[in-house]
């Protein structure tokens, strides 16, 4: 006789503890029902984790739910698990039926990320349910103090549960309270409770293996007597304690309580014993099944088990029997100092961790299995680091994975960061469902920019509401029937004017982007382009400009006094260096003639491989910012973009995440763009790598050869491939994430930027005295000379009075002989941001950076204020800074005040000079009085001199 079968003849089900794909498909299951008599099945996430990354079974699938609904890691393996679950719940439908409801169900489980969480478990339960849609589905839920309310208010539901991770008897006399009371609930609303199933899955084998451990850590010390009384309990403590808990269910299940439920119809809670394979070789392999043999029970074993129990297992009354003899093991056990509750307390914890390290296992699995579908579809990254490195991230990874800290992040917990309010400024993480939202108005007001035939739009804005829509400018170029951008984030009049001659008024479009619209550089820049328009097109001014800001914000209020074409919101809980997915992204797209849906279609496959139910290690943003944070505790602070052709211009954007949100506090990652490729040797043991490029663009031999160089000196190399210029915004928001988590690594809050501010109140101070003078206040200069005149603070200029520089060169020299290794060196310049002036920017910068061995960074001002300068204030002090200024070849002035762009740009270059002495850097100014051109030439040739000698 089938020993399986045969159990059924003693009033026990044997279930089945594994759900595969191609077993539903092959016909295993329906052969395992008609042959071994098998009478349900279970799952858990290390179930689905084995069957989902073995083999391709799942592949077809994964391809058809990914190329169709694009959904998370979670939702994917949701989908595939209830096609499953379906599928095997309609092949045990028979037995179902034949048993009136007493078996035949197929359980699913809540993920094991919900353990603690009363209301997560409900509402998960209850959408399981209806997703399954199948009467016999059992939906699994853990015995934890906040699983007991979820079991009680999911069976008053109507729904079947398989209560999990039950060890301790005490607990499972909670679980029984929980389901009787949950069938009193449904009774009481009048509801029918037959068709209401339950198992309560207690654990067997784990006990054991528990129990042992601390034996044999005994056994050593202990006498040969108390040797032989401590082996004499290996292998009896968890039927034992099974066998009594047999007999809670018996007391329980005779109550009056219970009889007015089973007059009402009710079926009881079977014990369902669970962990039954055995785990000690010195064990009979059937141990936990010939032992636990008993009526109104069920077996789930794992499919050895099974093979096992059916080739050599005796099936027979079992459970009640040597009741007296499971009374003694418990009290031995009690007696040598073992104590069975906090083993049992130990091991639902333990078990709570080990389904969620599953769980982790499992989307894992599945997304990596996305990825392959997506292709090129999505961004690929690549990372070459030095042993030491990679152990580093390696560890944060896995103190992620532990502590749940995608998952917190997705929940806003600020506790990931500094506790403080960083919960409020989380809004980027909702960008695509929020752009959907917008779609049709972002399309409709797209065409209309196309139908009224603007040749120019120049967008108006200050740090992200400008360098977001500059990169996509830069790398999507000019789209037929729509106009030229320009983007002015300057106050510089030169540059200023330049914008003014490059567009045609009459047929421009103005963008005036401010998330506050208390920002003083969009608002004068606002000023002087309406004054222009209305001279050109009179009342008629207003409808060629459109505002992006925040609600309620005085932009908002300016914007319709002025007659304004559009006003578009923001979102407030978005900061601006992460809302270039909003509005103050995606409005200039628009405009531009970039397909926005599609750039949303393709920057969420970013956001779904970043999602809360993606492990770290196979989360890209996570892993990303793991690598910048392991690299900073090593003190690898200066991140080096390297951006190939194509998306050169990202790296700008990038500067103001990076600076502005780890620059403070005295820490700081500090970006470093711009700067021209060397050889290994150029660099000290302080960067990190970040080449970013672009697959259908022609390959940059040269480049990539350079990269190799660094990799096999050492350096730590971060590759980032885009296949099209539509996965920018997934990169938005990859290193968006990447900078989040890098900052948790830190202990940083990443979305706040007190020092930006201070530059800004010394600006304001210096334009109201200006206007209540007429007159900045005046500085004397420490040294003239090559039309340069040379500016210092107390401590910089006794520094420069300490190297008796009397001379050009010998005033840098007295600066730049104070750096050391691991420094930075950056230029300053309150100049036209264009490629004349870069040119000789970027020669100095090289030259500073292959004698001196640091990273070098240049900033156009004031731009830079609202980016890299507050890691220059709030980041360490290792930087040195060389403040480039200039008289303007021509001014302008500022409408309806006294002062003028040329006063603006000069007070925002004396306030961030203030600020960056007030904070003891190292920094001196050099203004130039003979000309921009004559002057940079001047100071490059001296800086030469200055390093040469």
């Amino acid at each position: 006789m089938n020993a399986l079968k045969s159990l059924l003849d003693y009033g026990q089900s044997p279930w089945l503890d594994f759900v595969r794909r191609n077993m539903l498909r092959q016909g295993g299951l329906t052969k395992l029902i008609e042959t071994d008599g098998l009478r349900g099945v279970t799952s858990n996430p290390a179930i689905f984790q084995k069957a989902i990354a073995a083999g391709d079974d799942y592949d077809d699938a994964v391809r058809t739910i990914v190329e169709r609904d694009n959904p998370d890691a979670g939702r994917l393996f949701e989908a595939l698990a209830i096609e499953d679950i379906q599928e095997a719940a309609d092949q045990l439908r028979g037995v179902y039926d034949e048993t009136e409801g007493r078996d035949g169900f197929v359980s699913l489980e809540v993920s094991p990320y919900l353990a603690n969480d009363t209301e997560s478990t409900v509402e998960e339960g209850l959408r399981l349910w209806r997703s399954v849609d199948r009467p016999n589905l059992m939906v699994k839920v853990p015995a934890t103090p906040a699983g007991l309310p979820a079991i009680r208010r999911l069976t008053a539901s109507g729904i079947n549960v398989n209560v999990t991770l039950l060890f301790a008897q005490d607990v499972y006399g909670q679980v029984v309270d929980a389901f009787m009371s949950g069938l009193e609930d449904l009774v009481g609303e009048g509801r029918d409770p037959s068709k209401v199933a339950s198992v309560a899955s207690f654990f067997v084998s784990r006990i054991d293996a528990a129990v042992e451990e601390q034996i044999d850590a005994r056994m050593a010390e202990a006498s040969s007597d108390e040797r032989a009384r401590l082996e004499g309990l290996k292998g009896k403590v968890a039927i034992a304690n099974a066998k009594l808990a047999y007999q809670i269910y018996r007391r329980l299940h005779q109550s009056e309580r219970w009889a007015k439920l089973a007059d009402a119809g009710a079926q009881p809670q079977r014990l369902l014993w669970a962990s039954t394979g055995t785990k000690n070789k010195a064990f009979s392999d059937v141990l936990y099944v010939e032992e636990l043999v008993g009526t109104d029970t069920v077996n789930t074993m794992p499919p050895a088990t099974m093979d096992a129990f059916r080739d050599h297992g005796r099936a027979g009354l079992t459970l009640e029997g040597d009741l007296d003899e499971a009374k003694a093991t418990l009290d031995g056990l009690e007696a040598v100092g073992i104590d069975l509750d906090a083993i049992t307390r130990d091991l639902v914890a333990q078990g709570v961790t080990l389904f969620a390290d599953a769980a982790d296992e499992l989307y894992a699995a599945v997304e990596y299995k996305r990825q392959a579908v997506l292709a090129d579809a999505i961004d690929r990254q690549s990372e070459a680091l030095a042993p030491e490195l990679d152990k580093a991230v390696q560890a944060i990874l896995g103190e992620w994975r532990a502590s749940g800290g995608i998952r917190r992040l997705w929940q806003r917990d600020a506790s990931l960061w500094t506790g403080q309010d960083e919960a409020k400024w989380l809004g980027w993480l909702d960008v695509v469902d929020a752009a959907n939202a917008g779609m049709a108005d972002l399309e409709a007001f797209a065409a209309e920019v196309k139908q009224r035939g603007f040749t120019d739009l120049v967008l108006i804005g200050m740090g992200g509401s400008s360098l977001g829509p500059e990169v996509l400018a830069e790398t999507f170029g000019r789209q037929p029937g729509f106009p030229e951008v320009t983007v002015i984030d300057s106050t510089d009049p030169g540059q200023v004017a330049a914008t003014l001659a490059a567009i045609a008024v009459p047929t421009t479009l103005f963008i005036v982007a401010s998330k506050s619209g208390g920002t003083l550089e969009p608002n004068i820049l606002k000023d002087f382009f309406l004054d222009q328009a209305t001279q050109a097109l009179g009342d008629d001014a207003g409808r060629h400009f459109v505002a992006i800001t925040d609600p309620g914000s005085n932009m908002e209020t300016v914007a319709k006094a002025a007659g304004f074409w559009r006003v578009f919101y923001g979102v407030p809980s978005i900061g601006g260096r992460y809302s270039v997915l909003s509005n103050f992204g995606l409005v200039p797209a628009a405009a531009m003639g970039i397909d926005v849906r599609r750039f949303v279609e393709s920057t969420a496959l970013m956001v779904r491989a970043c999602g809360p139910t993606v492990p770290p290690a196979a989360n890209p943003g996570v892993k990303l910012g793991a690598v910048w944070g392991a690299a900073w505790q090593e003190g690898r602070d200066k991140l080096t973009v390297v951006a190939g052709d194509g998306v050169r211009d990202l790296g700008a954007w990038l500067e103001q995440l990076v600076a502005e949100s780890t620059g403070k506090q005295g820490f700081a990652i500090i970006p470093v763009d711009g700067e021209a490729l060397a050889a290994p040797e150029a660099y000290g043991h302080d960067r990190l790598f970040l080449h970013l490029s672009r697959k259908d663009r022609p390959a940059e031999p040269e480049l990539d050869a350079k990269l190799d160089a660094l990799r096999q000196a050492g350096h730590p190399v971060v590759s980032i491939a885009l296949a099209e210029p539509y996965q920018l915004g997934q990169e938005f928001f990859r290193l968006e994430m990447a900078t989040a988590v890098a900052g948790s690594v830190m202990g940083i809050n990443p979305f706040d930027q007190p020092d930006v501010e201070a530059s800004k109140v010394e600006t304001r101070k210096l334009t109201d005295a200006f206007e209540k003078s007429g007159a900045l206040p005046a500085e004397e200069p420490v040294l003239e000379a090559d039309g340069i005149r040379v500016f210092a603070d107390a401590a910089n200029a006794d520094a420069l009075k300490a190297a008796r520089a009397s001379d050009l060169a010998g005033a840098i020299a007295s600066l730049i002989d104070r750096v050391k290794p691991s420094d930075y060196v950056a230029f300053l310049a309150y100049v036209p941001r264009n490629a004349a002036n870069d040119a000789p920017l970027q020669a100095m910068r090289l030259a500073a950076r292959d004698r001196l061995k640091v990273a070098t960074c240049v900033g156009f001002g004031p731009r830079f204020l609202h980016s890299t300068g507050q890691a220059y204030k709030g980041g360490p002090n290792t930087g040195v800074f060389l403040q480039i200024t200039a008289d303007p070849e021509a001014d302008l002035p500022v409408p309806g005040k006294s002062y003028s762009f040329g006063v603006v740009q000069a007070a925002q270059a004396q306030g961030d000079l203030a600020v960056l002495r007030e904070r003891g850097r190292r920094a001196l100014r050099f203004h130039l009085t003979g000309g921009i051109e004559a002057g940079l030439a001047s100071l490059q040739a001296a800086i030469a001199r200055a390093i040469e000698g």
